[in-house]
């Protein structure tokens, strides 16, 4: 019997949003929330009644025990995050804007999590849930936390069960471009969802149109590929059947952070629920759009009710 829903790993940090628009340097007072792609969608789904469990690596600092505060508070199972006394949490700074995207500074080289290797994976735990959420963001952390995403990837599909990968691009945090593609390809293909942004499928594939970077990845095997397309929505294709879905209106954009680990709250939560493909999209749509309209990256995400309601909400391009 399973224990847990869902299951990610990946960092966590204390995130500083500033709570005046301006440059940071120039900023005097900050909102402190919780930070991370993988945590976002654990307490996504926990929001919405799953039981989702996040494995990691915290400092024994005032951030990492904000960290598992925060995530006991949300009811995310953390007995899979383990406090290492040699590292510290990493944090990041963000900026407030009143369009377009924020100004984010990481401060995370060296932290507690990137020392999460191979040697800490704890099968039992990971063989408690039903589904694996990744991202590609620990693959550039470190090659500890690569270590550690190929071992829980391998056993999880060994154990027959269903992964899910967000590629979450971060340059920055690679040696080069030609390796990050490398390294996201060779993990995205082994997904059964995949689920990357316009632009991100346009860098891992050459290709530009949604259906030529769905079909690349079908092709190798995923079963199913979303694709967001911001305003715009989401493309999604399998073996048998693809579609455009329409975003729902949303009045004010104000912080886009966040939205893309919203999606794929709505998505794995509709495919683990087994409704169909489209639906499940929809609710990544509603989630997502729900996500923009909050500054904190996981403020916006809807409990049950919520959500329903929001979705009940005009889409674009339907009357």
């Amino acid at each position: 019997m399973n224990r847990l829903d869902v299951v990610t790993f990946g960092e966590a940090m204390t995130l500083f949003i500033a709570e005046k628009a301006g440059p940071l340097h120039k900023i005097e007072s900050f909102t402190r929330e919780l930070a991370g792609a993988e945590t976002n969608v654990a307490i996504g789904l926990a929001r919405l009644g799953f039981k989702s469990g996040w494995a990691s690596k915290v400092g024994s600092d005032a951030f990492g025990k904000f960290i598992m505060n925060r995530l006991a508070r949300e009811n995310v199972n953390v007995e899979h995050v383990f406090t290492d006394e040699r590292f510290p949490t990493g944090f990041q700074i963000k900026s407030k804007v009143v369009t377009g995207d924020p100004e984010v500074q990481y401060f995370r080289k060296g932290s507690a999590a990137s020392f999460m290797g191979a040697k800490d994976f704890h099968e039992e735990y990971f063989s408690g849930a039903r589904h694996l959420h990744m991202t590609g963001i620990p693959l550039a952390i470190s090659e500890h936390t690569r270590d550690f995403a190929q071992t829980a990837l391998s056993y999880m599909k060994e154990l027959g069960r269903t992964v899910s990968f967000d590629p979450n691009l971060r340059p920055t945090l690679w040696s080069s471009k030609q390796e990050m593609i490398e390294v996201i390809n060779q993990f995205a293909m082994k997904a059964d969802y995949f689920l990357p942004g316009i632009s991100e499928g346009e860098i891992l594939t050459g290709y530009k149109s949604p259906r030529d970077i769905a079909s690349f990845y079908l092709d190798k095997g995923v079963e199913l590929v979303v694709i967001k397309l911001g305003e715009e929505g989401a493309y999604y294709k399998n073996s048998s059947e693809e579609g455009l879905v329409n975003p729902y209106e949303v009045k004010e954009v104000v912080d886009t952070v966040g939205a893309g680990d919203g999606f794929a709250v709505g998505v794995i939560s509709g495919l683990l629920e087994n409704l169909q493909i489209k639906e499940s999209v929809l609710r990544g749509n509603a989630i997502g759009s729900m996500a923009v309209q909050f500054p904190g990256d996981n403020d916006g995400y809807p409990n049950r009710d919520q959500l329903m309601e929001f979705m009940k909400l005009p889409i674009q391009g339907v009357n």
